[in-house]
């Protein structure tokens, strides 16, 4: 996971997961929504899921 992408992450979740898919940016986009750390939460898990080895 790349640091910048993972500031990203943090600060507007929906436009780390850009690349990931729709079906990704609509569940990070609606955890943001219900609240800003889950929306954290998942966008950092679907980075670093994506990502590994």
């Amino acid at each position: 996971m790349g640091i910048l992408r993972a500031i990203l992450a943090i600060i507007f979740p929906p436009l780390s997961v850009i690349d990931k898919g729709c079906g990704s940016i609509l569940i990070v986009f609606l955890l943001t929504l219900a609240g800003w750390i889950p929306g954290v939460i998942a966008a950092l898990i679907i980075i670093n899921k994506n990502e590994s080895f």
